[in-house]
């Protein structure tokens, strides 16, 4: 068995509240374990999306009940909420702040720059600012965080235009870190038709899928990426078969084994996904130390990706029927094992939130683990 630290994923679409027939707290972090993850940081554009004190108290409140491995909870910029005064600690209760430079709906779309430069002038220096920004948008990103003087972290690259100009923003010294997705290096958009299986709505995600040649460049650029991120993004079958399909991707349960045969194959090493899967992550989002927590792999196991075996309720992926190399066998968090050869035993509410977690006693005996 391979033993490594607890995995950290820093993009995570909960989807609670407002869309919790598809995910919420107690199935996606029961992926996330199953995957490997034992803290996951989610996503704001919920419904209603999280831009206050109060929706973060909301969303914080069905994380306590229901997470099962630990997680922080990021803030939404908006149009109207640049000030980030009231209350005055309301940023270091969050993860990070997320601002939607492109594809987004509703009420964090930040369709112009001059919406961008509150956010940048107020939000803490010292507090993780998370972009999605693409192509033209993205250099826009570099230019404000070159201006403004503090550090921007870069959601899902996609591109080989992207991760080449942030290349060259590091050369210069502008303080920029990024991630990239599971699916954007082992799917191109020559791939959609083996995963829509005649209903194209399944291909759509965001950033969309690329050309072979930029998924090359992901991979030819890998010192330059600083975090893998799953970007997991359920939808139900029947929403993405319908005619209007909503863009994104599961991600939590098929992350690390795809990421596994890539070590297995040569393309990546396995020093550089526990950097990409742990120390950047905590280093970036400033991460407090999960003690006595790892998993153990087989990463001589080789088996099917199925979508019946996994725990997200959105009930599919688009790596279904694939061919992997290393499994997660057994998760221990605090010391508790909160999972163990395909059964998560964690009960919800056992994860903490680690933006509000000074300490790790142990908590009392759980009755299901005696």
């Amino acid at each position: 068995m391979l033993k490594l630290p607890g995995l950290i994923d820093p993009h995570v679409h909960v989807r609670d509240p407002g869309a919790t027939h598809k995910e919420d707290w107690t199935t996606a972090t029961a992926a996330a374990l199953a995957g490997g993850f034992t803290l996951i940081l989610a996503m704001p554009n919920t419904t209603p999306p999280i831009t206050s004190a109060a929706r973060l108290d909301e969303a914080l409140e069905a994380a306590y009940a229901k997470a099962r491995c630990d997680y922080a909870q990021f803030l939404g910029a908006g149009p109207h909420n640049g000030g980030w005064f009231f209350p005055a600690d309301l940023p270091y209760r969050a993860a990070g702040l997320k601002m939607y430079l492109d594809s987004t709906y509703g009420d964090l779309r930040l369709d112009e720059m001059t919406l961008w430069e509150p956010h940048f002038r107020n939000w803490p220096r010292d507090w993780p600012l998370v972009v999605h920004a693409e192509k033209r948008t993205l250099a826009a990103a570099l230019l404000f965080a070159a201006l403004y003087e503090r550090p921007v972290h870069i959601a899902h690259v996609s591109r080989a235009e992207e991760i080449l100009l942030i290349r060259r923003a590091k050369e210069k010294g502008i303080p920029v870190t990024c991630e990239v997705t599971p699916h954007h290096l082992f799917l191109s958009a020559e791939d959609i038709p083996a995963i829509a299986h005649g209903h194209p709505g399944r291909g759509e995600v965001r950033p969309r899928l690329a050309t072979p040649t930029d998924v090359q460049a992901l991979w030819d650029n890998l010192d330059v990426i600083d975090c893998f991120a799953t970007d997991h993004a359920p939808h139900t079958l029947e929403e993405k078969d319908g005619e209007d399909p909503p863009p994104g991707f599961p991600g939590l349960e098929t992350a690390l084994p795809l990421l596994l045969t890539a070590v297995s194959e040569g393309r990546l090493t396995l020093d550089a996904l526990v950097e990409k899967m742990y120390h950047n992550p905590r280093r970036i989002f400033r991460l407090p130390e999960q003690v006595q927590t790892w998993i153990e792999v087989d990463e001589a196991a080789r088996w099917e990706i199925r979508a019946s075996e996994q725990y997200t309720k959105c009930n599919w992926t688009p790596f279904e029927g694939r061919q992997v190399t290393g499994r997660v066998r057994c998760v221990v968090l605090r010391g508790r094992e909160v999972f163990r050869d395909g059964e998560v035993v964690a009960p919800p509410g056992f994860g903490y939130n680690l933006r509000e977690t000074e300490t790790y006693e142990d908590p009392e005996p759980l009755e299901c683990w005696l």
